[in-house]
C-alpha cells in the first residue's frame, strides 16, 4: 500500500511517499481503507521534534512510528473475528491516537478505539478534519466545566482547535468572544461567536473585560496578559497540547496560583460519536481551508507550518 513515511526529524521534505506492507487486522480490530486524512499543527511539531523533548517520548534519533497522521475518514474493508460493533463497508471516521499511521492507504484500529460511523451529511475530506480540533476543544471545555452564560474568550479562534472551541462553547451555552485576524472575522461570526475581536486592531487585555474562561489555542498569548483578563476564580486553558503545553501549564499554575488546564488529551469513541451527532443535527461545521492530494503531503505540511490556515487542511487519498 502507499504511505507517507518519515524516517527522520526535519522539514517537510523528510516526508516520502513509499510502498509499505498492508496491515492485517487482529481479532478485535477493523481494517480501514483511508479515503482522507488531515495535516494539523501537531503533525508538524512531531515531524520536526518541536520541542526537542518530543524525542524522549517518540524516538530519540527518528520518529518511533514512521507513518505519521492521527485522523482519518474511510471505509471498513475487513474485520477481526471478534468484532461486533462494525461491519464491512461501514463508513467511519476518527482518530488513531498515539499509534498514528493515518498517512497511509490502510490503518487497523481496535473496534473500541476513537472512531464512529461517519456523519452522513459531510464528505470524507470534511470528516477527516473533525477529530483533531474537535476532540481537543471538547476535552478542554469539558474539563473546564463550561456552563451556560459564562463568558468565554477563545484566542486563535480561526485555527483547527479554535474554530472547534467556538462552536462547542456556543453549544454549551456560553457567551463567546473570539480573537482572530481581520481576514477571519466573517468566518468566526458564521460559527456563532457573540463577539469577534481583531487582534491586529484591538488588544483585548486592555479593554477592561474579564472572562470566566480563556482558551488559548495557539500558544501565542503571553501568560501575564492572559491572567490580566481572567476573573479571580476563572480558568485558563492552554490548548497547545502535548509535552510543551503540559510543562507550560505546570509553570503557570505555580506562578499564578490560578486554575490552569493543559496537557495531553484523552480521545474516546464517545467524543467522536458526540461530534458526529452535532454535525448531523447541524450544530457543528467542518472548517476546511484547503485540500491536497496525498502525493502533495510535503506541500500541505509547508502550508500548515506557515501558521495562517483557516480551520483545517485535508488530504485526499481517492
Amino acid at each position: 500500500m502507499k504511505a507517507i513515511v518519515c524516517m527522520q526529524y526535519g522539514p517537510p521534505e523528510v516526508l516520502q511517499l513509499q510502498e509499505v506492507e498492508k496491515p492485517v487486522p487482529k481479532d478485535n480490530e477493523v481494517l480501514i481503507k483511508v479515503f482522507a486524512t488531515a495535516v494539523n499543527s501537531g503533525d508538524c511539531r512531531l515531524r520536526r521534534a518541536d520541542p526537542w523533548a518530543v524525542r524522549l517520548f517518540f524516538g530519540f534519533t527518528k520518529p518511533r512510528y514512521a507513518i505519521l497522521g492521527g485522523v482519518f475518514s474511510g471505509e471498513i474493508e475487513a474485520i477481526g473475528k471478534n468484532v461486533s460493533s462494525y461491519k464491512v463497508a461501514d463508513q467511519v471516521f476518527g482518530s488513531t491516537g498515539m499509534s498514528f499511521g493515518a498517512y497511509a492507504a490502510y490503518k487497523c484500529l481496535p473496534e473500541d478505539g476513537a472512531l464512529s460511523l461517519k456523519p452522513k451529511n459531510i464528505s470524507h475530506e470534511q470528516a477527516a478534519t473533525i477529530p483533531f480540533g474537535g476532540t481537543t476543544a471538547l476535552h478542554f471545555l469539558k474539563k473546564a466545566n463550561i456552563k451556560p452564560e459564562q463568558k468565554v474568550l477563545i484566542y486563535g479562534a480561526s485555527g483547527a482547535v479554535g474554530s472547534a472551541a467556538v462552536q462547542l462553547a456556543k453549544h454549551f451555552g456560553a457567551d463567546v468572544t473570539a480573537v482572530c485576524s481581520t481576514s477571519n472575522i466573517e468566518l468566526i461570526k458564521s460559527l456563532g461567536a457573540d463577539k469577534v475581536i481583531d487582534y491586529k486592531k484591538e488588544d483585548f487585555t486592555s479593554n477592561g473585560e474579564t472572562y470566566d474562561v480563556i482558551f488559548e489555542t495557539v500558544n501565542k498569548l503571553s501568560f501575564a496578559n492572559s491572567i490580566k483578563s481572567l476573573k479571580r476564580e476563572g480558568i485558563l486553558i492552554l490548548g497547545a497540547t502535548g509535552l510543551f503545553g503540559m510543562l507550560k501549564g505546570l509553570w503557570s499554575k505555580i506562578a499564578s496560583n490560578r486554575k490552569v488546564i493543559s496537557g495531553l488529551i484523552s480521545e474516546k469513541a464517545e467524543d467522536i460519536v458526540f461530534l458526529k451527532e452535532l454535525i448531523e443535527k447541524g450544530y457543528y461545521k467542518a472548517v476546511v481551508d484547503r485540500s491536497y492530494p496525498f502525493e502533495q503531503m510535503v506541500e500541505a505540511h509547508r502550508y500548515v507550518e506557515k501558521g495562517h490556515k483557516k480551520g483545517n487542511v485535508a488530504i485526499s487519498l481517492i
